[in-house]
């Protein structure tokens, strides 16, 4: 029995640069990225499969949930842990979509790198193998999907990319790290989190819509989200603690009983407010319009919730009940 099933995605972390000035292209297979860590002893005890190799802005929901299927597959194999290494770009909101299904106790950890394997200072083998470590170690068990990334432990629900190309892009805004990888071992900064689970995914074929509030942007984008039919929700990413403008909250209030529509905050940090302004298009404003606010979710992880809900073929008002209770640390 593999004590430790690693699945490879591409992305950075496989990334190499076969012709010069043309870019780096995922090439390195599962075996590959092992092999890349010297002090890693894994003849033993050890399963490396090549799920996909594709840049990590190319993956899809779908993949997302094939990924998650291999994974619970992996999972009822009893293994110590689970890897999956990925591109950066979009590793939150994958870490977290799978986190949201996950229901085993088994540690699930992501990681990734922000710098190609031929690069000075290539940070990929340092996180695959703090990856492992987490994996295998009996602390991390019970804790939901982890991304281990630069000696830094964060939970999937909370883990934002923060940085286009530093080394330390990785940070938990709101609520901290769970733990620091010290001399090759997890320290957790807290007991595990009482979890549950979503119902696994019925529906796949739905999308969520992302609309962006700005200075001055009409609402044209905005009512094509709402009436396109396209879309069977509506995030907006709106200004400071859950706001838009006057004749955006107009709009929202007249779908509101059509689509589930959720506010979030645009800033990167902090939560919507419930009850502290009350002009038009504020929180109160548009939670009295029937709009739902995101609480302490970026709105990249608001819409993947939302999905993960509509997924799950959640009813309306348990839809409602269920977002509201995920809205927090």
């Amino acid at each position: 029995m593999a004590q430790i099933i690693i699945g490879t995605l591409g992305g950075t972390i496989a990334m190499v640069e076969q012709e010069a000035g043309v870019g780096a292209l995922p090439k390195l297979d599962a075996a590959a990225l092992l092999r890349s860590i010297p002090s890693f002893h894994h003849e033993d005890g050890v399963r490396a499969e090549t799920l996909l190799q594709l840049p990590s802005a190319s993956l899809s929901l779908k993949d997302a949930l094939r990924v998650l299927d291999w994974c619970r597959a992996a999972a009822s194999e009893n293994p110590a842990g689970i890897v999956l290494t990925q591109g950066t770009d979009t590793l939150e909101e994958i870490a977290y979509l799978l986190d949201l299904f996950w229901d085993s106790d088994v540690p699930l950890v992501v990681t990734g790198a922000m710098r190609t394997p031929m690069t000075a200072g290539a940070d990929g083998p340092s996180n695959l193998l703090r990856a492992l470590e987490t994996a295998r170690h009996e602390a991390s068990r019970g804790r939901g999907v982890l991304v281990v990334m630069n000696d830094t432990i964060h939970a999937a629900r909370r883990v934002a990319k923060a940085d286009a190309l530093a080394v330390d892009a990785f940070r938990s805004p709101d609520g901290g790290v769970l733990g620091r990888m010290v001399e090759g071992r997890p320290c957790y900064f807290s007991a595990p989190e009482a979890r549950g689970a979503l119902p696994l995914p019925v529906r796949r074929d739905h999308d969520v819509a992302l609309v962006t509030c700005a200075l001055g942007l009409s609402n044209d984008l905005l009512r094509h989200a709402l009436s396109s039919d396209n879309y069977a929700g509506v995030i907006v990413a709106a200004f400071g603690a859950g706001h838009v403008a006057a004749a955006d909250a107009e709009l929202i209030g007249e779908w509101t009983s059509r689509l589930p529509i959720i506010i979030a905050s645009r800033t990167g940090g902090g939560s919507t407010a419930t009850a502290t302004y009350g002009f038009v298009g504020s929180e109160v404003d548009l939670a009295a319009r029937g709009a739902l606010l995101a609480g302490w979710l970026s709105p990249f992880k608001a819409r993947i919730l939302l999905w993960a809900l509509l997924a799950s073929q959640t009813e309306d008002e348990k839809l409602r009940s269920l977002f509201q209770e995920r809205t927090g640390f």
